[in-house]
């Protein structure tokens, strides 16, 4: 049987690196690790492409040649997915899809699809390869429970064209402990951590090296931490000593909840595992708003303290920010730019506030009578799918307020500075400096510190990196780079 994976493309976002990613010469961050994944799990005699619309185009023969499409979307994807299963109609090519946008939709039997796979492919897919192999396929299949991990193999990395992403992305556990009002991964994930076992871990990770792939690896786990005593027991530890055993090929980012901060043993395991850096929901400085979501988390400490005792490990934290809660005082724009100055994150990813399907945010403000009937796809830069207690107008004015005073060049500039002051970089000698990174950094050069109107400040910055900070170097000129690419985000968000 011929399959072809098929990952439609994403809306426009504002936190999706595009004026980034233009400059390094990639077309998307990562390739579809759910299709990839699943076609590891599909009979080996099987024939499989990927067509990953971010990347590539999408051609009738592409379609023609498919006994059946896989597609696997997310509500960012609506719009391209749909597109997409016209063209299948229209050819006669049979489709299965699964993924968030058909887990949380009420619409699966209507949406111009075959076959529908609700939750996770490792509960369902034997099943449909079954029925699919002796013709007599069913229109849903849906996993009963959080399947165990113990036997998902690694994606099948043969398919992506490694050359067209900046970065790979790999999971190791599912599922998260905390149930915040606003975030799906429980509804799509489970409320237990499920983790892979060691030697899975590093079978990934070989095949990624195989592979021939070096440089980011984003750890794409709900989160890490979700379950600290087998990270600091068995996961760390695992990838720490392959890292070392292959020269740390890679450098690796994960999402973890704020209690990170609380543990000097993982903190220091990750970073000896060559993570350096975390993704870390702190939402919003209000402990009424986050009394609101369910963040328990985060309320009764410290933030601030939080996110600077992360970074003097040896971390650069990335922080996810959100306005638009109900409890959210009329000061809360104010009070975030100012969290976000004192606290040295530069990739400070302020969103406004989505009411997700199947979240208990979306249940409520349905009960409330308070979703606004927006399509999905409509959602790039922040659209507003429920009525706020604010208002709209002054919710959107709010977000663009916070974008525009972190981004301006003074103040990024900054709160790099500030970063840097607290950090502690990991020993030397563990990165690779690869021929391009010397080439876009000498691009980054005429690009921030000659054409760039806010060049003193640049300067400034990587003199002070140079004199005072010098192992933090590295580090310094990414930042700057990365700040300046937000800053034109924000301009064309803002428009």
């Amino acid at each position: 049987m011929r399959i072809l994976m098929v990952y439609p493309r994403f809306a426009d976002a504002l936190w999706a690196y595009k004026h980034a990613l233009a400059f390094v010469g990639k077309r998307a961050s990562s390739p579809p690790l759910g299709l990839l994944t699943v076609a590891a799990m599909l009979p080996e005699a099987w024939d499989k492409k990927l067509v990953d619309l971010n990347v590539a185009e999408l051609s009738d023969d592409d379609l023609r040649w498919a006994d059946c499409v896989f597609l696997s979307a997310m509500l960012a994807q609506q719009a391209s997915a749909e597109a997409v299963i016209a063209r299948c109609q229209r050819l006669g090519i049979k489709i299965v899809a699964g993924g968030p946008l058909y887990t949380h939709s009420e619409q699966a039997g209507g949406l111009g699809v075959d076959h529908v796979v609700v939750g996770e492919a490792e509960g369902c897919l034997p099943a449909l390869v079954r029925d699919l192999e002796h013709g007599r396929a069913a229109p849903i299949y849906k996993a009963t429970d959080w399947p165990d991990l113990q036997h998902t193999p690694p994606p099948l990395w043969r398919l992506a064209n490694q050359s067209a992403y900046s970065l790979m992305a790999v999971q190791f556990t599912r599922g998260c402990p905390y149930d915040c009002e606003f975030c799906d991964v429980v509804a799509l994930n489970g409320f237990r951590p499920r983790l892979k076992g060691g030697a899975q871990v590093l079978a990934e990770l070989d095949a990624l090296y195989c592979s021939g792939w070096r440089g980011h690896v984003f750890v794409c786990d709900d989160n890490l931490l979700g379950n600290s005593r087998r990270a600091r027991v068995a996961l760390l530890p695992a990838i720490g000593e392959w890292m070392g055993a292959h020269n740390f090929p890679f450098v690796l980012t994960a999402a973890v909840s704020v209690d990170l901060a609380e543990d000097d043993e993982v903190m220091r395991l990750m970073v000896e595992a060559g993570f350096d850096r975390v993704t870390v929901g702190i939402e919003s400085p209000d402990d009424g708003s986050l009394a609101e979501c369910g963040k328990f988390q985060n309320r009764g400490r410290d933030l601030l303290a939080a996110v600077r005792r992360m970074q003097s490990h040896g971390l650069e934290v990335q922080g996810g920010f959100i306005v638009g809660f109900d409890n959210d005082p009329a000061a809360i724009f104010e009070r975030q730019i100012q969290f976000v100055q004192a606290s040295g994150i530069a990739t400070a990813m302020v969103s406004v506030l989505f009411a997700f399907p199947g979240t208990r945010l979306h249940h409520r403000l349905r009960q409330e009578h308070r979703l606004l009937p927006l399509r999905l796809a409509d959602t790039a830069y922040g659209l507003l799918n429920y009525v706020p207690r604010m208002g709209g107008d002054a919710l959107v004015a709010g977000h663009k307020q916070i974008l525009t005073a972190i981004y301006a060049p003074q103040p990024y500039y900054e709160r790099v500075k500030r970063f840097l002051e607290a950090y502690q970089p990991p020993r030397a000698g563990r990165r690779r400096l690869e021929p391009e990174h010397i080439r876009t950094f000498f691009r980054a050069l005429w690009l921030l510190g000659v054409v760039d109107g806010a060049r003193g400040y640049f300067w400034r910055l990587l003199s002070y990196a140079l004199l005072r900070r010098a192992r933090s170097f590295p580090v310094a000129a990414r930042l700057a780079v990365t700040g300046y690419f937000f800053r034109k985000d924000v301009e064309d968000y803002i428009g």
